[in-house]
C-alpha cells in the first residue's frame, strides 16, 4: 500500500509514561499502515501498549518520538488548533460511555450529528433516530442514561460516534457490554461505512467474534508489534 493512500502512517513510534527513575517505555519503535476504509483490530496482553497506541494514533496524546501521520497531518509538534479540527474529523467509542447524564439518548447522539464535518446540514434530528434506531434503540431514544442499561448506554455511545460520519473511527472495547447480536449489528455497521464512505475504524478488542471479521489483525507485545 502507498503511504499517501493511508489513513494512518506511524513511523518510528515510541512513547513513555512518568519522570526521572519512575519513567517506563510503554511503546518501542512502532511502525504501522492503516488502509483507508478497512477495519483494523489490534490485540494483545493487557498491558501491552494497545490502547496507548490507539490514543497516540488518535491524537489524544502527544507524540513524544516517532511520527504518526492521520489523515495526511503530521501529529509530532502539531499545534493545538490543528489538533482539534483534526479530531472534529474522527469518531471516538472507549469503554466509559462518556455520556451526559442530563441528555436523552437521543440529544448525546445529536452532538455527533452537530461536531461531524461530512455530514451536510440538514435534519440532524432524523440522523440521530435513524442511527439509534439501527442499533436496536428505537424504544430507548427519549430516555435519560440513568434509565438505560450499561449494554444500552454503549450503543448510544456507539451511535453518537458514527452520526458525524467521522473518516475515522477508533474504538477500545466497543462491544464488552454487549450481547451477540448488538455486537455483530455494530461491527456490521462499521464495515459497511467502511466500504461505502471509505470510513476507517481502529479497534482495540478481545471479542474473537470481532477479530474474525477484522481486515487486519496487528498483535502487540509489550510495546512491539508482533511479526504477523
Amino acid at each position: 500500500m502507498v503511504a499517501d493512500d493511508a489513513a494512518i502512517v506511524a513511523a518510528g513510534l515510541s512513547h513513555w509514561f512518568g519522570r526521572g527513575e519512575a519513567r517506563k517505555q510503554a511503546i518501542f519503535d512502532v511502525d504501522l499502515t492503516v488502509a483507508r476504509g478497512s477495519l483494523t483490530v489490534l490485540v494483545g496482553p493487557s498491558g501491552s501498549g494497545k490502547t496507548t497506541l490507539l490514543t497516540l494514533m488518535g491524537c489524544l496524546r502527544d507524540v513524544q518520538q516517532g511520527s504518526v501521520r492521520l489523515l495526511g497531518q503530521e501529529l509530532a509538534g502539531a499545534p493545538e488548533r490543528q489538533l482539534v479540527a483534526l479530531r472534529r474529523r474522527l469518531g471516538f467509542i472507549f469503554q466509559a460511555h462518556n455520556l451526559h447524564e442530563s441528555l436523552t439518548a437521543r440529544q448525546n447522539v445529536l452532538m455527533g450529528v452537530q461536531v461531524g464535518s461530512r455530514r451536510p446540514r440538514g435534519d440532524e434530528n432524523a440522523t440521530a433516530v435513524q442511527i439509534l434506531t439501527l442499533l436496536g434503540l428505537a424504544d430507548r431514544i427519549d430516555y435519560l442514561p440513568a434509565n438505560l442499561s450499561g449494554g444500552q448506554k454503549q450503543r448510544v455511545a456507539i451511535a453518537r460516534a458514527l452520526a458525524g460520519d467521522p473518516e475515522v473511527v477508533f474504538a477500545d472495547e466497543p462491544t464488552a457490554a454487549l450481547d451477540h447480536d448488538s455486537s455483530m449489528t455494530v461491527i456490521g455497521q462499521l464495515k459497511r461505512l467502511g466500504r461505502g464512505r471509505g470510513m476507517t475504524t481502529v479497534m482495540v478488542t478481545h471479542d474473537s467474534r470481532i477479530i474474525g471479521m477484522a481486515d487486519r489483525v496487528v498483535t502487540l507485545e509489550d510495546g512491539r508489534i508482533a511479526p504477523a
